[in-house]
């Protein structure tokens, strides 16, 4: 999806600075200082910036007031103010930086808290702008009707998908347990409809296994479970002797970035795993911690074009470090950093806040990485229950 899924858990332990804060508007007040100078001037101390500027807004009032009194029908004051927000934040130009509707940022919250709800129980994608199913969950109803990784979704409900975000798709599948959503599927030369009964979700962002001596470690997102839940299989591993160990991060479109570095530690002792800069500066780097449980035992990681953001920091983070190779597909190239502002109502603004840079200063924005291994997974292989690239995974842990 990739993926307007990603944001920064930053904690702030600034309270000294809350009277002065304070002072400071109280200052201000007495002053007739306006409140806009006022918050851009303590916002910085506080944990987040706001600006002094201002924008001629009178012809969008303007508009609104020939609308209201021409338009044939009922407004919805609350939609009209939503998509005025909607349209100014798009006019940014990065997609990554979007504006919220508390609808949307409910959504939002659930998907990075694990809080997965009632749907169909299949990853969705932006593909060549097309909306796609990404990996297909186990005992879920995605399964149960027979879709597959790689099946373009043309409709939902009869509505066309071109040209919708891969959260659209996500918000028109999900809804109510028990209700249906149809689908209208392309897959090769092929379209079908199917009709699915929503149901609440099975999907831990971790899954592990033990095949041939091979552990194998299948994170669909990072969420606030993930870290735990990729080192208690990692312990396991360990326990059992695993020679080696599989990342699969395919179709993974990210999460928090605290959580690929939980997860990078498994493997790195005191390493750095990503730096962020702003303006071209280095304004944070994270690393890992003293327990790396499989310090030195032989990794892949498999990605694929929905590897995304926290997915590509901790592939990059790996491969950097001499820990683990890559193999599959060119990643998706999500290589900026996101912030979410609460905008009273329940909105909020995700904004792109700074560039992320693996451990060797690379940016992957737009570019993705390209894997040591390349091995693609058609749709031919799909159908014909065929995975070539972890086939290749596991050979080249037997080959060492």
């Amino acid at each position: 999806m990739p993926t307007p899924k990603e944001k920064l858990k930053t904690t702030y332990s600034r309270y000294w600075l809350f009277g002065g804060a304070v002072a400071l508007l109280v200052g201000g007040f007495l002053l007739g200082t306006q409140a806009t100078v006022i918050e851009a001037t303590i916002s910085p101390l506080l944990g987040y910036k706001r600006s002094t500027s201002t924008i001629d807004l009178s012809s969008v009032e303007r508009t609104y007031k020939y609308l209201v009194a021409n338009f044939d029908g009922k407004l919805d004051t609350q939609k009209l103010i939503d998509g005025a927000n909607h349209g100014l934040v798009a006019a940014a130009g990065d997609k990554h930086t979007v504006y919220l509707t508390s609808e949307e940022a409910k959504q939002f919250s659930d998907d990075l808290t694990g809080n997965v709800g009632a749907g169909i129980g299949a990853i969705i994608e932006e593909r060549d702008g097309q909306i796609t199913l990404g990996r297909i969950l186990p005992d879920n109803p995605a399964a149960s009707a027979g879709l597959k990784m790689g099946d373009i979704v043309q409709t939902i409900n009869g509505q066309s998908t071109l040209g919708w975000t891969s959260d659209k798709a996500v918000a028109a599948i999900k809804g109510e347990k028990g209700t249906s959503v149809q689908l209208g599927i392309k897959r090769g030369d092929q379209t079908q409809t199917y009709t699915l009964t929503r149901a609440i979700i099975n999907n831990p962002s971790v899954l592990s296994s033990e095949e041939d001596g091979i552990g194998i470690l299948t994170i669909s997102r990072f969420d606030d479970q993930t870290g735990a839940l990729a080192k208690k299989a990692a312990l396991n591993f360990k326990r059992d002797g695993m020679k080696g160990v599989i990342i699969d991060l395919r179709s993974d479109g990210g999460g928090y970035v605290d959580a690929a570095v939980d997860v990078a530690g498994i493997w790195l002792k005191n390493k750095t795993v990503v730096t962020q800069r702003e303006n071209g500066k280095v304004t944070d780097t994270r690393k890992t911690g003293n327990d790396a449980t499989l310090e030195g035992v032989k990794t892949v990681v498999l990605i694929n074009g929905g590897s995304a953001s926290a997915s590509e920091i901790l592939s990059s983070s790996l491969r950097d470090n001499k820990a683990a190779s890559l193999v599959g597909e060119q990643s998706y190239g999500k290589g900026s950093v996101q912030q979410v502002l609460e905008l009273g109502g329940g909105a909020q603004l995700k904004v792109t806040v700074a560039k992320w840079f693996t451990p060797n200063g690379i940016n992957i924005d737009g570019t993705g990485l390209k894997p040591d291994v390349i091995v693609k997974l058609t749709q031919a292989d799909v159908d014909a229950g065929r995975d070539p690239q972890l086939t290749t995974a596991k050979k080249l842990l037997g080959d060492g």
